[in-house]
């Protein structure tokens, strides 16, 4: 599989690496990749003017891409705070409290049902459905909102989504480009997604209860609820309601008992309706967003009577200036990550060779061209090469490609599954929402969390289940 490389990916790969370092000294990357979007405009337009109109064209495209998250998180967070205002929230969490009573059963609790809801309806349905549920309690048993998201994060964007043993979308297609049978890579990967699971969540668990031992501040109250009363209006803006942020709005205690069974009883019909009818992905997140727009009326209308109405939308509002808040920072650098994809070709009229199958791509088609063709190369090459495709920031973009190239390192008919799931996994991992931080943002915008910090308290626990997964990898093929 020869693929010729162009000014453009040498360009990409310049600005990844300075991308990269600009991150790891924590230091803000927006103008970094402006700076590589217009830079990759002029190498495919030749024109400057082209070259500037790529930057806000790349910035709609990423904003139309990630729309769906934005519109999940605002309606979900617009919905838990007239939860909170009213108290309901406090009664329909008091029963798990029975439960989960430590932060290392929180922890623990949160990523197994995250895990086992995301295998059925893939995790960004799941985080909205484990957040809005389960991480009030998380945060009072004094499981920092950091922690609940790295929970989340790593069993659901990782466990469940690198295996997707239910829904199979994943391991069809690298079974597909591999030319192997689904059941092959599904049963080679299990052992994997087991150890680089068992790695990663138990490393970071490690580390977040070394943190909290040695100080780590521990919010008590609702992050989602912090997250909105610490985003006052700008000077120059119209205030959007009156009253305080955290003004309680009373309701009578047999209305809440009323609010706090219904809820999770609409929720579970969500449940039930996703399996009956198999939606899956956006679907379950759209029936669970209309579900939580549903509730936010019925409560807001309740609690306020004959100004519910106006709350409504002023409930909404603050939930739209959260979620947009939330992705404001993000969405340049998505910009500049989409164009390793298909964004390229829509933006600036496929200015790559032919064959081509994206920047990012054929970047790891050559890093694979590179290397001896052996079982122990092949392993390591799979893995970097699977985390290479997963740099766009979704994981199943590359893994069409992650499945031919291993057919290509296969010594044998035995290894090539093996090497086929290895770089599903990691192609996953890396892209799918556990290190790449716009892929993250659902389970950090849910916990109020920032999903930079999220990315960077990922990174040790996921590059070292790699390192595992892949020695693993090498002693099975």
């Amino acid at each position: 599989m020869n693929i010729q490389l162009v000014p453009l990916h040498y360009v990409y790969l310049a600005f990844i690496v300075l991308i990269i370092a600009v991150m790891v000294r924590r230091r803000d990357t927006t103008i970094i990749c402006v700076a590589g979007i217009m830079t990759i405009g002029l190498l495919a337009t030749e024109t400057l003017s082209g070259s500037v109109s790529g930057i806000f064209s790349s910035f709609i495209y990423a904003a139309r891409e990630l729309l769906s998250t934005i519109f999940i998180i605002s309606i979900i967070v617009a919905m838990s705070r007239v939860l909170i205002r009213t108290g309901i929230n406090e009664v329909m969490v008091t029963p798990l409290t029975r439960f989960i009573r430590s932060p290392q059963v929180a922890y623990w609790g949160i990523g197994f049902i995250m895990m086992i809801v995301s295998l059925f309806f893939w995790p960004s349905p799941a985080v909205a459905l484990v957040g809005a549920v389960l991480l009030p309690v998380a945060v009072r048993v004094g499981l920092p909102p950091i922690g609940a998201a790295i929970a989340m994060n790593l069993f659901g964007h990782g466990i469940a989504l690198s295996g997707d043993y239910i829904i199979q979308g994943a391991p069809k297609l690298t079974a597909d480009a591999a030319g192997l049978p689904v059941t092959a890579v599904m049963t080679a990967s299990i052992p994997l997604v087991i150890v680089m699971g068992t790695v990663s969540t138990v490393t970071a668990f490690w580390m977040l209860r070394k943190e909290m031992k040695s100080g780590f501040p521990v919010k008590l109250s609702d992050p989602i609820s912090e997250a909105i009363t610490v985003l006052p209006p700008s000077s120059d803006s119209v205030p959007l309601s009156e009253k305080p942020a955290v003004q309680r709005q009373t309701m009578p205690p047999r209305l809440q008992k009323t609010f706090a069974l219904i809820i999770p009883l609409l929720f579970l019909v969500d449940v039930i309706l996703m399996f009956l009818l198999k939606l899956q992905g956006g679907d379950a997140t759209a029936l669970i967003g209309g579900t939580a727009v549903l509730i936010l009326i019925a409560v807001s209308l309740a609690a306020h009577r004959h100004t519910g109405p106006e709350e409504t939308t002023n409930y909404l509002i603050e939930g739209f200036q959260f979620g947009f808040k939330v992705f404001g920072p993000v969405i340049p650098i998505a910009a500049f990550f989409y164009l390793g994809d298909a964004a390229i070709t829509e933006l600036f009229n496929n200015p790559l060779p032919a064959g081509s199958h994206g920047i990012v791509n054929d970047l790891g088609v050559a890093l694979a061209g590179l290397v001896p063709l052996n079982n122990t190369v092949g392993a390591i090459t799979m893995t970097v090469t699977g985390a290479v495709t997963g740099m766009d920031g979704s994981g199943f973009s590359g893994i069409s490609l992650v499945g031919s190239i291993a057919s290509m390192f296969a010594g044998s008919a035995d290894s090539a599954p093996v090497l086929t799931a290895l770089g599903q996994v990691a192609a996953i991992w890396v892209g799918g929402g556990t290190l790449i931080p716009w892929a993250l943002i659902p389970a950090a915008a849910i916990c109020g969390v920032s999903p930079f910090e999220l990315a960077r308290r990922n990174l040790k626990p996921v590059l070292l289940g790699l390192t595992v997964t892949t020695i693993v990898a090498i002693f099975l093929i």
